[in-house]
């Protein structure tokens, strides 16, 4: 690990935890963070999310081996512009971003001197704010890694280190290929999410003290997803919006089918779908992704917290 100092624009869940789990997993490693609110940036140093919070943006990367941006897609850019006459030559770009063509487009534009890697920790909470970060939220999660065709090989072994140091497992692919597979995994589920507990709520039959109390599992896991940041997802919705109505355009004529199925009473079919489905489910189960705490609930540490990218 060649990391002196990780600069974190952003110091919500992903930047908070990132700052926590290289205090715990790199104590080498120094860290400086920045985010826009005053508010957060006072909560972050009574957390002590990393070692020094900083005022301005140029004052965190001014000696960072590693700068990571935790902030909204929308505002990649703008925050890379700002740090751009600080940063050092010699300094590695990533993110933490759940789009990766958009931000890989908008940090490599921002800095077009310095070398850009974005990447993308798949793990998160519902929950946001400098309050919500904790140092175990990588742990056996993955990070998928996006490098350029040139991009240099010593720099991109050094972030895939940083991020097992972390405890997360690496997976490498394409920007391209990244935003197709989440748009299937967390995008389009996010919508769905949003849309159904949008739709319970205006019901003009049923009352908001009916949906509240009598939420079963699945409507209970809808709105559990649906109260994910609503910036974050704004921003992600419209940066890979290509792959979302992909996908949506996808899910909507499946959806046809099954509401097809239904109107004609073609019991097979539902039984057919639903039987492939929980073989889904049971893969993931076997491949170790089954439980949304940290470390899938397999620690004594911090726990009760529901994962939501």
């Amino acid at each position: 690990m060649s990391f002196g100092t990780v600069a974190i624009i952003g110091l919500g869940l992903q930047g908070g935890s990132i700052g926590l789990a290289v205090q715990e997993h790199l104590p080498g490693t120094q860290t400086t963070g920045y985010d826009l609110s005053p508010a957060h940036r006072a909560r972050a140093t009574e957390r002590a999310l990393v070692h020094r919070v900083c005022e301005t943006p140029a004052e965190a990367v001014e000696n960072a081996d590693l700068v990571i941006f935790c902030v909204p897609p929308g505002v990649m850019g703008l925050a890379a512009e700002q740090v751009r006459d600080a940063l050092p030559a010699r300094a590695l770009v990533s993110d933490v971003g759940s789009s990766k063509q958009a931000i890989s487009k908008a940090l490599g534009e921002a800095l077009p001197d310095h070398m850009v890697i974005p990447a993308h920790p798949v793990a998160g909470t519902e929950n946001s704010g400098p309050d919500a970060g904790f140092a175990h939220l990588f742990r056996n999660r993955w990070c998928i890694v996006t490098p350029a065709a040139r991009t240099d090989l010593v720099k991109l072994s050094e972030l895939v280190g940083f991020w097992e140091a972390l405890g997360a497992n690496v997976e490498i692919m394409t920007p391209e290929h990244h935003d197709l597979v989440l748009a299937v995994t967390s995008h389009v589920p996010h919508l769905i999410a949003y849309t159904i507990v949008g739709t319970a709520s205006d019901l003009e039959d049923v009352t908001q003290g009916e949906v509240i109390k009598y939420s079963a599992g699945g409507f209970r896991d809808f709105t559990r997803i649906a109260a994910s940041d609503p910036t974050m997802w704004r921003d992600v919705f419209l940066s890979n919006k290509e792959a979302v109505l992909t996908m949506l355009q996808r899910f909507t004529e499946d959806l046809t089918a099954l509401q097809r199925a239904i109107r004609v009473g073609d019991g097979q079919a539902l039984f057919d779908q639903f039987t492939r489905t929980r073989a889904i489910r049971r893969s993931i189960i076997e491949e170790g992704q089954d439980d949304s705490r940290p470390d899938f609930g397999r620690g004594d540490h911090e726990a009760g917290v529901d994962a939501a990218e």
